[in-house]
Formats: structure tokens, sequence, C-alpha cells
């Protein structure tokens, strides 16, 4: 958004090190679109990490509550 706000006149800079190197408004763009791209996609991979880690949590919740009754019964039974 803020390379948005930017005209032809404006220098852009780009950090390397401890060192600023002027850029090409077009390299800065594609290179900020590239960055955003893979964060997103990670943001979604971990997204779907999370899901799937909430389900098999689920799971053994329902195992975990299966086995505490069937322990229930056999001592009641005892």
């Amino acid at each position: 958004q803020e390379l948005e706000l930017l005209d032809s006149s404006n220098t852009i800079f780009k950090l390397m090190g401890p060192v600023l190197v002027k850029q090409e408004m077009e390299e800065a763009k594609t290179t900020v679109a590239k960055r955003l791209e893979y964060i997103n996609g990670e943001i979604k991979r971990y997204e779907q990490q999370m899901q799937e880690l909430e389900r098999r949590s689920e799971q053994q919740r329902e195992t975990l509550g299966k086995l505490q009754q069937e322990l229930q019964k056999a001592q009641g039974k005892a």
C-alpha cells in the first residue's frame, strides 16, 4: 500500500546488510508482492496445521472419554 503512494520522482532503497542500495520501483513492488505471497502461504499452511492438530486433539479427547467410561464400568462390576 505504501508503494502505491509513491510516484516516479520518489527514490526507493533496499537494505542489503548495513547498506541502503537504490532500487527500481517495479523491482520493489515485485519483491514485496512475492514476500506477501510467501507470508500468506505460510499463514495458510499454519492454519491448516492448527486445524489438523485440533481435529486430532478432539479425537484423543473422545478416545480418553470412552476409556474412562469403560474403566468406571469395569470398576463398578468388580
